[in-house]
């Protein structure tokens, strides 16, 4: 333990590698236990929050990922617009907010400006439609 400064100071590349992985890994957890404002929903529980209170699912893919399958009712929206679309979402305030990604990865940053936004009810598709898809959950295709 005494030694551990000499380490450092001699593997310099080394130490860096090892607190950003570190940091990389701190953020990750951090994130998955809801510290991004959103919380996370199972496919199976986002079907129970569509069904029981009318929620919206917000898929913020690319129009082309959009087309080639998504969820019944999904409003597209690509996540790189949101910040300039979010008039169209104002009808949904009063609903509870769905966001979905390919793999659940990015949908957590636009829930996060939906809340910053003044949305309430803002959830994030666990695994993303990867995960609706492994539940065998159907998606309607344009």
């Amino acid at each position: 333990m005494e030694r551990l400064p000499e380490f450092f100071s001699n593997h310099s590349s080394l130490a860096m590698a090892f607190v950003v992985i570190l940091g990389t890994l701190l953020w990750t957890l951090w994130q998955s236990f809801g510290g991004g404002g959103t919380k996370k929903l199972s496919p199976m529980d986002a079907t129970q929050l569509i069904n029981r209170e009318d929620a919206l699912v917000l898929d913020i893919r690319t129009d082309g990922e959009f087309s080639q399958g998504h969820i019944v009712n999904s409003v597209n929206i690509p996540q790189k617009s949101v910040q300039e679309q979010l008039s169209k979402l104002n009808k949904y305030r009063g609903r509870p907010i769905i966001t979905a990604c390919r793999n659940g990865q990015t949908a957590g940053g636009v829930g996060s400006t939906l809340r910053k936004n003044g949305f309430e009810q803002v959830y994030n598709l666990a695994g993303g439609l990867i995960a609706w898809e492994g539940a065998n959950l159907p998606l309607v295709k344009k």
